[in-house]
């Protein structure tokens, strides 16, 4: 009777014990979220690339981009701030189909450029993939008054236009560690921008490596620049910036470029190696080319032209490949090497250069004489130079190996 009795409390018993071991688990496992936080979209959950862009709420929101080949005929388009879109490397491969000359990738309000100051998109970022066109596609990656983009990581190869056009994101764009490659246009395309920095990246064989227009500020530091099928890196009408660390080598026109009233700029310890030509000052005054290193420049590796002035050049080696014991590094077809050209200006600091074995002269003159320029400290090895040419001007402490 005992055990009869024992028998029927547990079964009573244990129904109770279970339900409260249950609920106990639940809440030790039922914690509250984060307040505040947003949960990815993973994009592999959803039928294309843009519906998982659409699934961003207005506030904001990061999208996850899954290795695969992704093909698309029309742009994927970006209409929120604060937004982080982010691949898993080259694995995930964006490839525009398309033939019509439109973008990859188009981030901007949906108003366009119609867009309200008040209106505009802040923060995006996009990060950790590769995109590919080709040559009847637009640019790679196309972007209308963003204010704060941030492009990290990406590849952008092979588009019919720009690798990237920033079309007024005027507050504070970054572009770094992006590789830019094999575009019709211009790598990096940069229209009404401020506060600029590009560092880290590697340009080649685009048309243009990096274009600044009409803007304010640009910081260009340690990039790699090679085998542009025109110019490097061409500034108009923008004021204090500075270029410095950079490797530019054989564009087949100009390296650096300045013009259209360009001012207060920089250009210093870069490499400038075989170029067509090398740094080309077409309008543009208080600037500094200093402690560079000019080398095989096919001609003019330092052009001051006449609607240029008051610039200082110091510090500078122009040379060719000697490397001692009477020996150069190229070969017979390969021996030009560049000095600096003064056409028509005026008002120039050229002191502690270097100038050695450079053709056709370490200083040569063109067009109407330059005026006063200061000419000093500087050693001339195995050259002719033409700076006692200029009018108006004082030669003070010149080495030379030539009467």
């Amino acid at each position: 009777m005992q055990r009869h009795k024992l028998i029927w409390s547990l079964l009573l018993v244990l129904p109770v014990v279970t339900t409260y071991l249950l609920h106990r688990g639940d809440a030790q496992t039922e914690r509250p979220g984060l307040p505040g936080a947003r949960p990815d979209i993973d994009a592999s959950q959803y039928p294309t690339l843009q519906a998982a862009l659409d699934a961003l709420p207005a506030s904001g929101g990061v999208v996850r981009l899954p290795a695969g080949i992704f093909k698309i005929q029309q742009p994927l388009i970006v209409r929120h701030g604060d937004v982080l879109i982010q691949g898993a490397g080259a694995a995930t491969h964006i490839i525009n189909i398309n033939e019509q000359g439109t973008p990859a990738i188009r981030i901007q309000h949906d108003d366009g450029k119609q867009v309200k100051k008040a209106d505009r998109l802040w923060r995006v970022m996009l990060s950790n993939f590769r995109i590919t066109g080709n040559q009847k596609s637009g640019h790679g990656i196309e972007a209308l008054f963003i204010e704060e983009i941030f492009l990290q990581g990406v590849t952008v190869s092979h588009h019919g236009g720009d690798g990237i056009r920033l079309d007024h994101c005027y507050e504070d764009p970054r572009i770094s560690d992006c590789l830019i490659t094999y575009n019709s246009g211009v790598g990096l395309n940069l229209l009404g921008c401020h506060d600029i920095v590009v560092a880290a990246n590697q340009f080649e064989e685009n048309q243009d490596a990096v274009h600044c227009q009409d803007g304010f500020n640009l910081c260009m530091t340690g990039n790699c620049v090679d085998d542009h099928l025109q110019h490097g890196v061409v500034i108009e009408n923008t004021y204090g910036s500075v270029l410095s660390g950079n490797m530019i080598e054989e564009c087949q026109a100009t390296a650096v470029i300045m013009d259209r009233d360009c001012y207060g700029n920089t250009v210093s310890a870069n490499v400038i190696a075989h170029n067509g030509q090398g740094v080309d000052l077409r309008d543009a005054h208080g600037c500094t080319v200093s402690a560079n290193t000019f080398t095989i420049m096919g001609e003019d590796a330092l052009r001051v032209g006449p609607a240029s002035g008051r610039i200082t050049i110091t510090g500078n080696n122009f040379s060719n490949s000697y490397v001692g014991e009477d020996t150069v590094k190229r070969g017979a077809a390969d021996l030009a090497a560049a000095g600096i050209t003064l056409e028509g200006t005026r008002d120039l600091v050229i002191s502690g250069n270097v100038f050695a074995s450079v053709k056709p002269k370490a200083v040569a003159t063109q067009g109407k004489p330059s005026q006063r320029v200061l000419f000093g400290n500087n050693l001339l090895r195995d050259v002719t130079s033409d700076h006692s040419q200029t009018v108006d001007s004082l030669e003070t402490s010149t080495l030379s190996d030539k009467p």
